[in-house]
């Protein structure tokens, strides 16, 4: 945080930080290039030969890096002008998050389900087994010694 003279002298006779305190500037703004300006500076890059300084000059003049032209290269090697857009992530809205997540524990309850109607099925099918048995055992006369 960025604070000006007047702004602690300020601070020092109200004793808080306002909003007006720090300093935008002092904040990174990551910055974004077009497909047509990468083309524009790869082409203007490229026209001279190794090792020339008018390369380094491109990029002081432009305030990029040699990064920068490596990585536009290898994006225009893997798509053309494809490969030179921007790549940007689709958003998903929380409503489509919301949905995801009911989907999944509908899966989820749905296969606990399926267990447990499996688990009464075999219990229903054992207690019917036990029957017949204890009913088998009561009718059948037992021998004498």
């Amino acid at each position: 945080m960025t604070m000006t003279t007047a702004s602690l002298n300020e601070r020092a006779h109200t004793g808080g930080v306002n909003e007006d305190d720090t300093d935008p500037a002092a904040r990174p703004k990551r910055r974004t290039f077009s497909a047509g300006y990468k083309a524009e500076i790869l082409a203007e890059y490229d026209s001279w030969p190794k090792g020339s300084e008018e390369r380094g000059a491109i990029l002081r003049r432009e305030g990029l890096y040699s990064s920068h032209i490596s990585e536009w290269r290898k994006q225009a090697e893997a798509g053309a002008r494809q490969g030179l857009a921007a790549k940007s992530k689709k958003r998903r809205t929380a409503a489509e998050i919301e949905v995801e997540k009911l989907r999944r524990q509908n899966e989820r309850l749905a296969a606990e389900l399926r267990k447990t109607q499996t688990a009464l099925e075999i219990t229903g099918k054992v207690h019917a087994l036990l029957e017949q048995l204890s009913e088998s055992a009561d009718t059948e006369p037992r021998s004498k010694p």
